[in-house]
């Protein structure tokens, strides 16, 4: 698993967004899938890639409004991701190191769009323009 290095690239968002993906899709891989686990893992895979997947689109946006709604769609994912790392850690406490660095990436990622949503509400929670 390719760790997340305190270096340029980790203020670099849509590399660092890139990155918790795929390690969170190696991660995945490795999990030895059953009928009550199965779920967690494809919702685990598909909130982890989508908050980067949605960080791109903000930054190809073509309007404030859309790059705001991109971003507050990343923050929501990144959310939703540390609640399936946390059901996942109860099934699989075997990877509780490993997923409490997940976590902790998910965790980082959300606070960092919600400042991004709060800098572009003038400080104020509300998506409204």
């Amino acid at each position: 698993m390719n760790e997340f290095p305190n270096n340029n690239k980790e203020y670099d968002l849509e590399e660092r967004t890139t990155r918790f993906s795929e390690n969170i899709i190696e991660f995945a891989k490795n999990i030895k899938r059953d009928d009550i686990n199965k779920n967690i893992i494809v919702q685990l895979t598909r909130a982890a890639t989508s908050i980067g997947a949605n960080y791109h689109e903000a930054n190809a946006s073509s309007s404030r409004k859309d790059f705001k709604n991109k971003i507050y769609i990343s923050k929501k994912e990144a959310n939703e991701t540390k609640y399936w790392l946390r059901l996942l850690v109860k099934y699989h406490p075997e990877y509780k190191e490993q997923i409490r660095k997940f976590w902790k990436e998910a965790h980082e990622l959300h606070l960092i769009f919600q400042k991004i949503t709060n800098t572009m509400s003038g400080g104020n929670k509300s998506l409204e323009d």
